[in-house]
């Protein structure tokens, strides 16, 4: 069972069709705008796990990207990120691609800033994530910058709300979406969730999640970029717990020597 599935289910707010998705387009954009002087302009921009291309696009409007990267594994999403292009009013060089995120160093050339968008690190165990940030390191520019949206789901999801053994995940016209705990990986650190369309309890998908807090992200982050740090997207009392994790300056050096050398545990 894949992902697609799941998603032809729950609504992630980035179909350009959907009013409340444009609505979150433009706060992705203001939230761009605010921290454009720590960006660069007129560059290449990758959005990586993208689905329709919702903040890359809002990226590419901010700075003035000349190329724009859309990556997904999902074909029917990338569909979908022409229609914000035109909605946002912008006409960059744009390549969209079919493929895997933890190999993104094997499947785009050199760009200046890559966004990670809609909390989706959940979907990269440790092993997937040093990955990742190792690929994306080698596929940036000298002065490039990796942004990553998230939230501590350790303080937010095994302290503030507790880990759920059934759990409704949302509900639309004619069905509710509910996941189950199905098991834990000890090795890859990952819960597995079993998701089920009610009534009738058909099961659409599984899914393994690592429930990462912001901390250890900033950590194996500084391992391969210069700088690293979070810009608080909260207020008051919660204000660290959702955020952007800003990272700057690749070591491609590191990342090359971790790929090089890296192996995963099945």
């Amino acid at each position: 069972m894949s992902l697609e599935e799941l998603y032809r289910y729950i609504n992630w707010r980035m179909n350009p069709g959907d009013e409340r998705a444009r609505e979150r387009f433009g706060r992705i954009e203001e939230f761009f705008k605010k921290i454009s002087g720590e960006l660069p302009s007129k560059g290449r921009v990758l959005d990586i796990c993208a689905g329709t291309g919702i903040a890359g696009i809002a990226l590419a409007k901010v700075t003035g990207a000349r190329r724009l990267t859309v990556l997904d594994a999902r074909k029917d999403d990338l569909e979908l990120a022409r229609e914000w292009l035109k909605l946002a009013g912008i006409n960059p060089e744009v390549e969209l691609i079919q493929g895997d995120a933890r190999e993104i160093d094997n499947l785009v050339e050199e760009h200046d800033i890559a966004v990670l968008w809609g909390l989706t690190m959940p979907h990269f165990d440790p092993f997937d994530a040093v990955r990742l940030f190792a690929g994306v390191a080698l596929v940036l520019s000298e002065d490039g910058v990796f942004l990553i949206e998230d939230t501590d789901r350790i303080y937010w999801v095994m302290y503030r709300v507790g880990y759920r053994k059934f759990l409704v995940e949302g509900r639309r016209e004619g069905y509710t979406i509910a996941s189950m705990h199905e098991g834990y990986n000890f090795v890859r650190g990952t819960f597995r969730r079993g998701y089920y369309l009610l009534p009738g309890f058909k099961k659409i998908s599984d899914v393994d999640f690592h429930y990462w807090d912001l901390s250890t992200q900033l950590a194996i982050g500084g391992v391969f970029f210069e700088e690293a740090r979070l810009i608080p997207k909260g207020h008051g009392e919660e204000e660290n717990v959702w955020g952007v994790l800003y990272f700057r300056k690749p070591r491609k050096d590191v990342a090359r020597l971790v790929l090089r050398n890296f192996t995963s545990p099945r």
